[in-house]
């Protein structure tokens, strides 16, 4: 398939390059488009046929449902069937923005963006590239993260374009993606809500709207067999190298020297570099701006498996705040985990 790259200004979005991209969602194509997340893999959600090619694009298992993007509040009425007092409540303090509700769905979604369950993910986005995009198109895009099924997700467009050229219709290059961690989710068809995948909005954010059930999954220490959203079953986020990650910290001489053969990279925040020297470093961020640990994360995992040495050792952080979505994500692609 031949892939057209359009660069476009977030700040000043050209709507010539926006229109043609959202031709092609129309015409049951597949555009590759910056949300303030992550990158996204879109095709229209209402056309079974063209949601089947993101599954096979990403090369994605069937049963892993995707999120329905949406331009503006009156859309979500199009997608859902009921929404709850506390899911409206949530809706009105935190979208547009990195923020997903699962909710029951109308039969106009296709059961494949929905894995065949009866609820469906549906996200309000804040990216301008984003909404012009959905809103060109006159239809929800139903959109997973725009990389190869397990790899991290992807939050430039040259990760993108790794992973997706000569696989979709279009690419749009909006630059660095803002938060670097896909979006929060919480389940409204329980009561009370269940936290199913902490992002950018973690659950003491979370707690202040309303009281929301944070369930062992949304730690990234249990998979569900039958996922209702995204990030809930598979091994996730990984490099092609194993990671080991150690969250006693007290652990990591010994497990650098059982590795050692292996030539280590330590993943690290940049006020620890000093403790390993002699070994490979890559700096996730720094404790100062939790933040940056978020942002840099599915960069540092990617770019580990161009450095030379057979094994990453990463660090693991306390389940605080906006590190507490960053664990979640380690622990996905982890291979093994040090406690």
């Amino acid at each position: 398939m031949k892939t057209t790259i359009l660069k476009i200004d977030p700040e000043n979005p050209d709507i010539t390059l926006i229109r043609k991209a959202a031709k092609v969602i129309k015409n049951g194509g597949l555009v590759v488009f910056p949300t303030e997340t992550v990158y996204g893999l879109g095709a229209n959600a209402f056309d079974t046929e063209a949601c089947k090619k993101i599954f096979k694009a990403k090369r994605r298992p069937a049963d892993n449902p995707l999120i329905v993007h949406v331009a503006s509040f009156e859309q979500i009425y199009d997608v859902a069937e009921y929404i709850p007092k506390t899911a409206e409540k949530f809706m009105k303090k935190l979208m547009p923005g990195p923020f997903t509700m699962i909710l029951k769905k109308k039969s106009i979604v296709s059961d494949v963006v929905t894995a065949g369950m009866n609820s469906v993910a549906i996200r309000f986005p804040e990216h301008p590239i984003a909404k012009l995009l959905i809103r060109e198109a006159g239809v929800p895009i139903a959109a997973p993260s725009a990389n190869i099924s397990g790899r991290p997700s992807p939050t430039k467009a040259e990760h993108v374009i790794e992973d997706m050229y000569g696989k979709v219709d279009i690419i749009i290059d909006g630059g660095d993606t803002l938060y670097g961690l896909e979006s929060t989710i919480i389940n409204f068809t329980t009561d009370p809500p269940t936290l199913l995948r902490p992002g950018p909005l973690y659950p003491e954010q979370l707690q202040e709207i309303d009281y929301v059930y944070i369930p062992e999954i949304a730690k990234g220490l249990k998979s569900q067999e039958r996922p209702l959203s995204p990030g809930m079953k598979y091994r996730h986020y990984a490099p092609s190298k194993k990671l080991v990650l150690v969250e006693d910290l007290s652990k990591m001489k010994e497990v650098l020297e059982k590795y050692k053969d292996l030539d280590p990279i330590v993943l690290c925040p940049k006020e620890r570099i000093e403790l390993y020297k002699g070994y490979k470093i890559i700096v996730v961020g720094s404790l100062e701006n939790k933040f940056s640990i978020a942002k840099n994360l599915f960069d540092v995992l990617r770019a580990v498996d161009k450095m030379e040495g057979g094994i990453v050792v990463a660090e693991g952080f306390d389940d605080k705040g906006i590190l507490f979505s960053v664990m979640n994500r380690l622990r996905k692609a982890a291979s093994e985990v040090i406690r």
